[in-house]
């Protein structure tokens, strides 16, 4: 590259020279970001957890559960049989895409607030779906080549596809218990859910213990799609074992974020890194923390609950961001990629980011049948229990600093890739 190139508007070069300055900017927000979140902590409020002798009970039906044989097709009555049919009928309707499924999640969460688990996967559903989009948006499409691109979509369209396969029948079926006055938790195993959470919902049947169920839907989520998708072959070679995955973390691309506005601030994004996502004891320990922000904080739980009632989730980033993405492609997106962002603003004259919607990104995709198997067989009760005894909050959980960052240095990336022609990404 010659001095004139490295010196025109827009170069990485030019990016890259600012960086010493942006290196202090960058500290002065992350400061910030953990003074909110001290003032924030303040504001904390306890949720109730079971205790130690309602954690042996369950400890003991997981044992007792899992060492049993259990053929439901030949204990079913007629108008159970029914039942089952028509929830598994409706899980099949919206487990079309990203889109449908974290609509059904609000939907649920609208009708039956107490389970606090439907609006956090609501949010977690949502950054899945901009995840995907990405994918195709105005960035990583020129990263990454149409096949990584359409390979991590199906790791990320499949772990989506099985974790509300699993979970919504659930919600449905406790619904269905409300409406006849009755515990139908025993019906769990027919819908192949595993039998560790049969107790937990005869359990929140009885007590309404929210955070009690909400730990252990995410406990249950997460060993689902463990040996299903994570410990997977295809998804290991593919995806999670490829040099650009692994960059996900130190570059902090990761992030699950939830985005709301307060007042005077603008938009505040709350929200973690997930540093390992083949760890099944950080994934879990990540979900627990991001319930913990969403229902411990009052204002993240205002702000989100305000947020979801005014913006139905498409896919694109522009639900959240609409000074900064579009879901429409501008004249900037053709052609070579020119510096156009800068601390969560865009410079003068530059056009939006383009970040399409689910439609447009990606085909609906016909899911298959989840690979059988209880995951409770093979685990411990013991510790199973212990991921249910503590709900820590984070000490740093604003995030607004780290965001913007992180979007710097996918700029960054681009652009220095372009300057030096080694991209394989392409528009598709």
């Amino acid at each position: 590259m010659t001095s004139a190139q490295k010196g025109a508007p827009g170069s990485w070069w030019n990016k890259v020279a600012r960086w010493p300055r942006e290196l202090y900017r960058y500290w002065s927000g992350k400061r910030a970001g953990w003074w909110l979140s001290a003032r924030l902590r303040r504001t904390a409020q306890r949720l109730q957890l079971p205790d130690k002798q309602s954690l042996g009970h369950l400890a003991d039906a997981w044992q007792s559960l899992g060492s049993k044989t259990y053929r439901p097709e030949l204990e079913l009555k007629a108008a159970e049989r029914a039942l089952l049919s028509d929830i598994r009928q409706r899980t099949e309707r919206e487990n079309r895409n990203n889109v449908t499924r974290t609509a059904a999640y609000l939907s649920f969460y609208r009708r039956h607030p107490e389970v606090h688990w439907s609006l956090l996967a609501h949010m977690v559903s949502r950054n899945g779906g901009w995840n995907m989009t990405d994918l195709q948006g105005e960035l990583i499409s020129r990263l990454l080549s149409g096949e990584q691109r359409r390979q991590t979509f199906q790791m990320l369209e499949r772990a989506n596809f099985l974790i509300f396969g699993d979970a919504y029948p659930q919600l449905l079926l406790y619904e269905a218990g409300l409406a006849t006055g009755e515990d139908l938790s025993r019906l769990l195993p027919a819908l192949g859910v595993s039998r560790f959470m049969q107790p937990v919902w005869s359990r929140f049947y009885a007590s309404r213990e929210s955070a009690m169920l909400s730990m252990a839907l995410i406990v249950n989520e997460q060993h689902y799609i463990e040996e299903r998708v994570v410990q997977h072959p295809w998804y290991r070679e593919h995806v999670l074992e490829a040099l650009y995955f692994k960059l996900q973390s130190p570059l902090q691309f990761n992030q699950v974020i939830f985005p709301y506005q307060a007042n005077g601030q603008g938009t505040v994004y709350v929200g973690l890194v997930l540093e390992d996502f083949t760890s099944l004891q950080e994934r879990i320990a990540f979900g627990k923390r991001l319930y913990a922000i969403l229902y411990r904080i009052p204002e993240v739980f205002d702000g989100v609950s305000g947020y979801v009632c005014h913006h139905p989730h498409t896919g694109s980033r522009a639900d959240y961001a609409g000074e900064l993405f579009s879901p429409e492609a501008g004249a900037q997106a053709h052609g070579p990629f020119r510096e156009r962002l800068h601390a969560l603003r865009l410079l003068e004259g530059a056009d939006r980011l383009y970040s399409p919607e689910l439609g447009q990104a990606w085909a609906d995709q016909p899911g298959r049948p989840p690979e059988p198997g209880d995951w409770l067989m093979q685990a411990d009760p013991q510790d199973l229990a212990g991921y249910l005894e503590r709900l820590p909050l984070p000490r740093s959980f604003v995030i607004t600093n780290e965001y913007g960052f992180a979007l710097d240095k996918l700029e960054l990336a681009v652009l220095a890739g372009e300057d030096t022609h080694t991209l394989p990404g392409r528009r598709d």
